[in-house]
């Protein structure tokens, strides 16, 4: 059964959900709603032409940070220093190349403008981050997401040259501020790094153990 949802600021049991993960239709992108919602295991993924959707999936595809996997290569562009990483400096920047990356099996994207705008809002109020990767002063990838605890559920990222991309994440998981890295939609690359699906029961364990 799919929740249409009203002004009051509640959402339904995530193990309501249907099988692909659809919760409910309908509310706001305020700052309020997400941080309840994050707080919840649900997150919004919609396109232009459709009402806000929000997902609870049944399993969560995540990285623990101490299961990080760097492969030989990589950790031999990390001692020559080829990329500058920074965090929340430039987060608008961050979501904006997010949105204009040609991903495989999408068409458009799901950041839409008032995505963008929620979360530009979200990271004003100090929730959600971003980690910046320069190379030669310029903004070659990057990630954002919302932290909630210890769990930071990665939104997007973005790769203008090879290896930015990992470079974040690695930089996320290098942190030692989270417990757990929720990378939402399952990817080979993501998986090569150690990422796998956990159940929405340990999930929610880690996510309320703030």
């Amino acid at each position: 059964m799919i929740f249409r949802l009203n002004e009051d600021m509640v959402f339904p049991p995530a193990e309501l959900a249907e099988p692909d993960g659809l919760l409910a239709v309908g509310g706001d992108l305020s700052v309020a709603r997400l941080l309840l919602a994050y707080k919840s295991g649900i997150f919004p993924w919609y396109s232009d032409d459709t009402p806000v959707l929000w997902y609870a999936p049944h399993e969560r595809f995540v990285l623990y940070p101490n299961e990080l996997r760097v492969s030989k290569s990589m950790q031999k562009i990390l001692k020559q220093n080829v990329f500058q990483v920074t965090t929340n400096r430039v987060f608008a920047n961050v979501i904006n190349a997010c949105s204009q990356v040609t991903r495989t099996g999408q068409d458009g994207t799901w950041i839409t403008d008032d995505m963008k705008e929620a979360y530009i809002k979200l990271h004003k109020e100090g929730i959600a981050h971003s980690v910046e990767v320069w190379q030669d002063n310029e903004l070659v990838g990057g990630a954002y997401g919302v932290a909630v605890g210890t769990v930071f559920c990665g939104e997007s990222m973005f790769s203008k040259v090879s290896n930015a991309s990992k470079v974040a994440l690695i930089t996320l998981c290098q942190s030692k501020k989270y417990q757990l890295i929720d990378c939402q939609v399952y990817t080979e690359h993501l998986e090569s790094m150690g990422a796998r699906m956990i159940n929405r029961e340990e999930y929610m364990r880690i996510l309320n153990d703030v």
